[in-house]
């Protein structure tokens, strides 16, 4: 058995990253509390695995920001963590089942970047690499997921 038939713990490691078309935005994985709460861990892909990525001073700041602004229009959000492979991010939310929401939560998000005139919290005090930063980066980024907000819903080519 190969290793891309094996099936693996991680979600994302079984998706088929040959088969997919970026952008897009897919809920990856859903956990249940005992007590009942549910977290929902959203796919965002910014770019085309293994054909291109955001440079690492781009993805820092762009997270950076969604971190921030997202919260502006959610007290939902649980986590928004860069992946390894530097194509996009994992969003998680508590309790909130609206994909079309997550949508829009990502659409405000991505233009409050637009709109930023600073990365926040890009200093010593607050970030543990406050020199590996691009606003400028973070703001192209936005743009383009933006520019192809009608291809979201569509994972697969």
């Amino acid at each position: 058995m190969s290793t891309a038939e094996k099936k693996m713990n991680v979600e994302s490691f079984n998706l088929d990253h040959t088969k997919v078309k970026a952008p897009y935005v897919r809920l990856a994985g859903m956990k249940e509390g005992i007590n009942g709460d549910v977290i929902r861990k959203y796919d965002i892909r910014f770019t085309q695995p293994n054909k291109e990525h955001l440079e690492m001073p781009a993805i820092h700041s762009l997270e950076h920001m969604m971190a921030e602004f997202s919260r502006n229009h959610s007290d939902q959000i649980v986590d928004i963590s860069p992946m390894g492979c530097q194509t996009g991010y994992y969003l998680a939310l508590i309790n909130h089942d609206n994909y079309d929401e997550v949508l829009t939560i990502l659409e405000k998000t991505l233009q409050d970047v637009l709109e930023a005139d600073e990365v926040p919290a890009c200093n010593e005090f607050q970030c543990g690499w406050a020199a590996s930063h691009s606003l400028d980066g973070a703001k192209e980024a936005a743009k383009g997921m933006l520019e192809k907000r009608n291809e979201w819903t569509k994972v697969f080519a």
